[in-house]
């Protein structure tokens, strides 16, 4: 797959993601919920799918076409059988074969019933590997999803107030200290340019995701949850999470502004706060900076 590019799409609280195109209506479901004491099901979900030049190669239904055809060895067959139509079959192989730059699937000539479809060799190998693939992705969800559910309570909130969520900070590094509790488990985790990111969670989900010392990991902070200070000298604050850099990007907004906060040795912190509160400490581009966030606000996840 040298020239197949692999990215997962539509990973996004199941609820929030759609409560734009499906109107108020999950917006005024959840509100129901809330004022009755009940916690709204929250959960993460999300596709892979192959791109090629950022052209979209296929996902899900587009391998079980192609699985299908294998099966089948027909295309009408194949069609009937992932519920598509004869004519949008052909038109997914065809640009199939076009974007993969190798014949996916092959016609079939002579033969009793006519000739029919088969997959090539690379067909039959793209799908092997997408399955692979999508299986170890539905491992990555899992793991993240187990530790989303505290966010239902702020979800009315990041609708009102139009905030980021915490998809938009992630740091990737390795676990370089693990501290066992009776009920929370300390993890930090080294990021790139030496910062370290600490993280509480359950020692249910630590034993869940295998974190140990020398573990790769991820780790994920909402942009609603950075604090911004400009003046960190001589500051004793109770975050365990200080990461110092430079001030990228400042987009104002008519009530909030957004915050890019560059770190040494590469990657980014975004903060969302209040448009007043960015006048008053003189943010501008350029300027130094500080990311504070509690421990408790950073969810961890590994590749599987």
């Amino acid at each position: 797959m040298a020239h197949d590019k692999l990215q997962a799409e539509s990973l996004a609280f199941a609820a929030p993601a759609e409560a734009h195109d499906m109107g108020q209506g999950v917006e005024q479901d959840m509100e129901q919920d809330l004022a009755q004491g009940m916690a709204p099901a929250l959960a993460l979900e999300g596709d892979v799918w192959m791109t090629v030049g950022g052209a979209k190669l296929g996902g899900p239904d587009r391998v079980a076409l192609l699985a299908a055809i294998a099966e089948t060895g027909s295309i009408t067959g194949a069609a009937k059988a992932v519920k598509m139509s004869y004519k949008g079959a052909w038109d997914a192989i065809d640009a199939m074969n076009n974007l993969a730059g190798a014949t996916l699937v092959e016609r079939v000539a002579g033969g009793k019933g006519g000739g029919g479809t088969r997959l090539t060799a690379r067909g039959a190998q793209l799908v092997a590997n997408f399955r692979q693939i999508a299986a170890e992705h539905e491992k990555f969800i899992a793991h993240l999803s187990s530790q989303s559910h505290g966010l239902a309570d702020d979800f009315l909130l990041i609708r009102k107030m139009q905030m980021q969520t915490s998809a938009r900070n992630q740091f990737s590094g390795t676990v370089i200290a693990v501290q066992r509790g009776a009920v929370n488990d300390e993890v930090v985790l080294e990021i790139m340019g030496g910062q370290q990111v600490v993280a509480t969670i359950t020692r249910d989900s630590c034993d869940s995701l295998g974190l140990q010392v020398g573990t790769a990991a991820f780790a994920l902070v909402k942009a609603s949850s950075i604090i911004v200070m400009t003046d960190a000298s001589g500051a004793r604050l109770s975050a365990r999470n200080q990461l110092a850099g430079t001030v990228v990007r400042l987009q104002p907004g008519a009530v909030n502004s957004e915050v890019s906060i560059a770190l040494p040795g590469g990657g980014t912190v975004a903060a969302i706060i209040t448009r007043d509160s960015a006048d008053a400490l003189g943010l501008a581009v350029g300027a130094p900076a500080t990311a504070i966030f509690k421990a408790s606000s950073v969810i961890l996840g590994t590749a599987g």
